[in-house]
């Protein structure tokens, strides 16, 4: 644990009585005294403030000052509609490599002069050096003096209202740079819950005492990773290194709304990304393989790596588990995995291999949980 990086809110977990893991090269809080399963319910019935400072915040600048400009280079890098994203909106994007692979999932925001990232601890010295290797006539600044929560739940909009004035007008997607006893706050009403909430970039210098009066609300309870992982999942949302990577193409992971229609082939500014061809074939055509959700029968949930087998009898995988746990909130087990496309279909039988024996699972719709974003 030495050896790891700390957020600003490092010692304060601690007072919290956070267990502190090793999490993307960071010392992280994975549950606090209250316990992943009462976390989870925590931020489904009221809120939950989590630390990501570990996560990468960057700033994207044209050196003609147009916005237009950073938005029109990032788009050979991202297959999203970035010039069509409007001030004060963010969109869910990829980076991709030549084969298609996804090199990782992000944040995109247009504030006005300039766009704002956010990109995955693990992923963001490589982000950062593949976009400034990529970028030319685009500054990338990595801002390191400030740090990231989630605030997460229904109470969240009347805690953060509370303390910045201003937030609770905010939809989802929306971001904004509104004044608050703690500095100017970056603020973004995303998440990664499936909950209503927000995500606040503050100062370094004013994160404790923010986080401090964030927790000082009754409906406020610290998270830690368990639960994260918990909710994003119930959310069928991916997490990078597990359901997504190079290996994977946006079309195969069921993630071709971040590709909008103007990207697409017909569209106005088709393809021009890495890996396009093969994307955009697979969005019209259909993936071999798809990521599905999995309820698997019982109790025991089928964690990452598990084996996907046809019937109970097969000799040969047809795909593996990227992601299970068990969802508080649906009183039962929850994973995500990869199948044949002739096998995704909701309702369909495959079996796992858990601990040398083969147990049911069925295909499930995602998410697993509806969401409750506040549109």
């Amino acid at each position: 644990m030495a050896d790891l990086k700390r957020t600003g809110l490092y010692d304060l977990h601690l007072e919290l009585g956070a267990k502190m893991v090793p999490f993307a090269g960071y010392a992280m809080p994975v549950q606090y005294p209250l316990g992943v399963l009462k976390e989870h319910l925590q931020c489904r019935a009221a809120a939950g403030l989590f630390d990501v400072s570990h996560m990468g915040q960057v700033i994207l600048r044209a050196a003609t000052g147009d916005v237009a400009d950073a938005a029109r280079a990032l788009e050979t890098l991202v297959p999203a509609d970035l010039l069509g994203l409007a001030p004060g909106r963010q969109r869910y994007g990829l980076f991709t490599n030549d084969d298609g692979g996804i090199l990782d999932d992000l944040m995109i925001a247009n504030r006005g002069d300039h766009l704002f990232l956010v990109v995955n601890a693990a992923c963001k010295a490589d982000d950062i050096a593949h976009m400034r290797a990529h970028l030319a006539g685009i500054e990338v600044q990595e801002i390191t003096d400030r740090a990231l929560l989630a605030l997460q739940g229904p109470a969240a909009e009347a805690v953060l209202e509370n303390l910045v004035p201003g937030a609770a007008a905010m939809r989802f997607m929306d971001v904004a740079i509104l004044p608050s006893g703690f500095g100017d706050l970056w603020i973004s009403r995303s998440g990664y819950t499936g909950e209503d909430g927000y995500e606040i970039s503050v100062a370094d210098t004013h994160a404790v005492a923010f986080a401090r009066a964030l927790l000082a609300d009754p409906a406020v309870a610290p998270i830690g990773l368990g639960a994260r992982d918990s909710l994003r999942l119930e959310a069928g949302l991916c997490l990078y290194g597990h359901d997504i990577d190079t290996t994977t193409t946006p079309a195969e992971a069921a993630l071709g709304r971040a590709i909008q229609k103007v990207r697409r082939k017909g569209g106005a500014r088709a393809g021009g990304f890495p890996g396009a061809g093969r994307i955009l074939d697979q969005l019209e055509q259909g993936p071999a393989r798809l990521r599905v959700g999995l309820r698997p029968d019982g109790r025991a949930p089928m964690r990452d790596g598990t084996l996907l087998f046809a019937d109970e009898a097969a000799a040969d995988p047809i795909g593996h588990v990227t992601s299970g746990a068990y969802g508080p909130s649906i009183e039962g087990p929850m994973s995500m995995g990869y199948v044949p496309a002739g096998q995704a279909t909701p309702g369909t039988t495959i079996w796992a291999e858990v601990r040398g024996k083969r147990l049911p699972a069925t295909i499930t719709a995602l998410p697993f949980r509806t969401a409750t974003y506040k549109r």
